[in-house]
This record gives C-alpha cells, sequence and structure tokens, in this order.
C-alpha cells in the first residue's frame, strides 16, 4: 500500500531495544546514586551498641546493608546491587565473605570488641556501590515488553489511517468511472437522436429529388429554385454528418478515459501505457507532434497533473498563442526556441513550433524533474 511509510516501519521496529537499552541505562544510574547515598547513612546504624562493644562493626555493616537490601522493591525485580566496605587501609568490612576465617576470632571481651570498633571508624570508611541491569526478570521484560506495545500500538494507528485513505482514494474513483460512464450515456444518446434525424433528412431528400425529378419533367416548376433547396438540404446532411463524427470521437476518448480509471487499480506495464496515450494524442490532437519523452513524462504524473497537462496540449493544439509563456530556455546559436509552461504550479512542459507551422511538445515533468529535461533538450 503506497501511503504506509517505510520510516514509521522502520522507527517502530528500532526505537523499542533503543528505548529499553536507554531505561536500563537510566535506571542503573538512579539506583546507584541514590542507593550509595541512602547506605552512606544507614550502613553504620546506631553508633551507641558499637562504642559499648556490644555488636561488632562488621556484624552491624552486614545486618544493616543485608536488611537494607531486602527492603528494595528493585532489587527484588531485577536490579543487582553489589555493595564492598573497606577501611581506608584496604580491610573488607563487607561482605564478609570476601574476609579470611583466621582473620575473624570470635571476641566476647565488650572492652576489646569496643576497641576493634573505634579502631576501624577512625581509620575511615569507603563504600563502593555497584548496580546492574539483569535482563530476562521482571523489571526488563515489562519495560521491553511495554515499549514493544507501544510500538504496535503506533504501527497499528498508522495501518488504520493509510487504509481509510487508500478507500477514500478507490471511492473517488470509483465516482469518477461513473460520472465518465454517464456522460458517455448521454452522448450515445445524442448520437442516436443525430442518426434519427440524419435518416429523416435523406428521406426528405430523396422525396425531393423526387419531386424535382418529377417537375423537371413536367418544366412546370423552376430549375434553380428546387437545386437551392438539395443543396441546403445536402449542406444540412453534411453537418448532420459531421456532428455524428465529432460525438464519435467524443465517446472514443470518453471509453479510452474509462479504461484508464479502471485499469488504474491493477498494475499495468509502461509500454502498454504509453502506447495508449499515444494512440490517444494522435486521435485529439492532430495539429501538434508529441515526442515519446513527453508522453513518457507524461504517465509519470499524478493524476490531478495529468488533467492540468491534457489543458495546456488541448491548447496549443487549437490555439497555441492563448498558452502563458514563462520563459524561452534555449534560443541562441544552434539551438531552436524552446518555450517553457508551468501548470498546476509544478508542471513543466516545453515545446517548440517547427518549420511546418506546426506545435511539437517536447517534453513534459516537473519542478523535481526539471534538471533532466533540460538536459535532454540541450542535446536535442
Amino acid at each position: 500500500m503506497r501511503f504506509l511509510s517505510f520510516k514509521i516501519l522502520a522507527l517502530c521496529i528500532l526505537l523499542p531495544p533503543i528505548f529499553y537499552i536507554t531505561a536500563a541505562l537510566v535506571i542503573e544510574r538512579y539506583v546507584h546514586d541514590r542507593y550509595t547515598r541512602e547506605i552512606e547513612e544507614t550502613y553504620i546504624g546506631d553508633p551507641q551498641p558499637l562504642l559499648e562493644g556490644s555488636l561488632p562493626l562488621k556484624q552491624a555493616i552486614s545486618k544493616n546493608i543485608d536488611r537494607f537490601l531486602q527492603s528494595k522493591t528493585l532489587v527484588a525485580l531485577g536490579v543487582a546491587v553489589d555493595v564492598t566496605v573497606t577501611t581506608k587501609n584496604g580491610r573488607i568490612l563487607y561482605p564478609t565473605a570476601f574476609e579470611p576465617a583466621d582473620d575473624a576470632p570470635l571476641i566476647s571481651d565488650p572492652a576489646t570488641v569496643a576497641a576493634e570498633n573505634f579502631t576501624l571508624m577512625s581509620e575511615g570508611i569507603a563504600v563502593d556501590v555497584e548496580t546492574r541491569f539483569e535482563h530476562n526478570h521482571l523489571l526488563s521484560n515489562t519495560i521491553l515488553i511495554t515499549f514493544i506495545l507501544l510500538s504496535l500500538l503506533v504501527l497499528f494507528l498508522h495501518y488504520r489511517t493509510a487504509a481509510r485513505k487508500a478507500a477514500i482514494e478507490d471511492h473517488e474513483k470509483s465516482l469518477e468511472i461513473d460520472r465518465l460512464r454517464k456522460l458517455q450515456t448521454e452522448n450515445i444518446q445524442q448520437l442516436g437522436a443525430l442518426a434519427h434525424e440524419r435518416e429523416n433528412l435523406q428521406s426528405e431528400l430523396e422525396v425531393l429529388k423526387e419531386i424535382f425529378s418529377d417537375e423537371q419533367k413536367r418544366a412546370e416548376r423552376n430549375e434553380d429554385d428546387l437545386i437551392e433547396e438539395i443543396e441546403s438540404l445536402e449542406g444540412k446532411l453534411e453537418h448532420n454528418i459531421a456532428l455524428q463524427d465529432t460525438q464519435h470521437q467524443e465517446i472514443s476518448a470518453l471509453k479510452e478515459k474509462i479504461e484508464s480509471y479502471a485499469k488504474s487499480k491493477r498494475p499495468t506495464r509502461r509500454v502498454k501505457a504509453a502506447d495508449t496515450v499515444k494512440k490517444r494524442f494522435g486521435v485529439l490532437y492532430k495539429n501538434l507532434a508529441i515526442s515519446d519523452r513527453a508522453i513518457s513524462g507524461y504517465i509519470h504524473l499524478n493524476e490531478e497533473l495529468k488533467l492540468k497537462a491534457e489543458e495546456v496540449i488541448h491548447q496549443l493544439n487549437s490555439d497555441p498563442t492563448a498558452v502563458t509563456i514563462k520563459r524561452k530556455v534555449f534560443g541562441g546559436k544552434g539551438h531552436k526556441t524552446v518555450l517553457e509552461v508551468i501548470f498546476s504550479y509544478k508542471g513543466r512542459l516545453y515545446f517548440r513550433n517547427t518549420r511546418e507551422q506546426r506545435v511539437e511538445v517536447l517534453a513534459i515533468g516537473t519542478k523535481n524533474t526539471q534538471a533532466r529535461e533540460l538536459e535532454y533538450l540541450a542535446r536535442l
């Protein structure tokens, strides 16, 4: 469907993983900054038991940090948090699993524990927090599915809009086909009326010929009057025949337009379309010489520009002096004068007058193809 946008389709495919990665980085950064600040405020807890020696510093830090991490929802949903607490001298206070068993003797004397706690705190304590956004967990899967669903929603809305535009275009084409068919029916009816009138005139002419023959034999009627009357009837007959020929041409043109509208709903080959347009232009515009380049450019126009271009071609065929010229493209040595006409703001038509006092349409295009058309004209 030509109303579907490839850019929107590509964005709907690429943006979910991009948003997912961005969200992971933002969450990692947010959790790191916030948890670092909160752990630094709570990892020691109440200092009174530490100074009294009732609780070792390592146990207090381990208990406070474990309780803090267990209370955080983001950790349970899939954000990994690694906390390391060390002294300025490099002794690891948390996690205790990193400390050899020989370095952690059981101390029961409160004074000794208090002294040890005071010594560790006097050295200075550093807290290092590392966060990782774990994939394939509840939080990560929820974020990814949310972005995918939003992308599908955008794609669905875009598809529905494109389908609505296509339906409107098909409806407009159907209305145009119905209008042309109705116009064809009216012209056929007019053709029938003209044919009937032709028969009446023919019958009347035959009667007058018989009367003329009889009167000529009798020599009682003026021969000149009868001849003038016959000539008048023959003139009417010729006029009637000319009207019928015009109606036939209009009906043929309408049939070709109906066929072109009907065939526009399914793909057709460019060569066949070019032959059809060339044949139709040859029938309708006998005073013009239209090049294959111009026919090819005409086929590539949309329906609105085609109508505007054919209006200019019709004016060139009937009265070239009535066409508004924008400029002369070539008029110097080695080039015949080529004139440029603008139609429907974007359309461009180039033509020149030939030695046989005819108009030759050289190229038809748009503002976007103007450079290619000028190169083509320069090579003529």
